[in-house]
């Protein structure tokens, strides 16, 4: 059988990132970056284990893309993520020229739409794939904290 790489296939790696969040205590975030079909960078939230507020699952992907690349710029890359970018992520991508983002579950409380940041006007931005299992795995970590 032949592999299909679509927009599911990365998010399903976004989602593996984020596992490895949820496993070491980190808010459970996961992102690659695609550039030709294929992934150049994996991330997840590491705030906790780097003792960084900005150490984001974008922000670490956004950094080892450019630095796979050789160039602050991710032209012609995709950004898969498991939740929707916050406004300092969300900033971030605007600066590094990235064609799209997609992105999982969406964030009503902190994502970059509900704080009324803009992406860059050419950055396309799909969002809703594996919504469910993105929503599912953030639900768990949150709900294992409150035990």
């Amino acid at each position: 059988m032949m592999q299909v790489f679509d927009d599911v296939y990365f998010m399903r790696k976004a989602l593996e990132e984020a596992q490895l969040a949820f496993e070491k205590g980190e808010v459970p975030v996961g992102a690659v970056v695609v550039s030709n079909q294929q992934i150049i960078a994996r991330a997840h939230n590491s705030t906790e284990q780097l003792n960084d507020v900005t150490a984001h699952a974008e922000m670490l992907a956004i950094t080892s893309a450019a630095n796979y690349l050789g160039g602050k710029y991710l032209k012609k890359c995709k950004l898969y993520v498991s939740l929707e970018p916050c406004q300092m992520c969300a900033g971030a991508l605007y600066w590094s020229q990235i064609d799209e983002v997609i992105y999982g579950a969406s964030d009503p409380k902190r994502g970059f739409r509900k704080m009324g940041t803009q992406m860059h006007p050419k950055i396309k931005i799909k969002y809703g794939i594996m919504a469910k299992e993105a929503q599912d795995l953030l639900q768990a970590f949150f709900n294992n904290k409150r035990k």
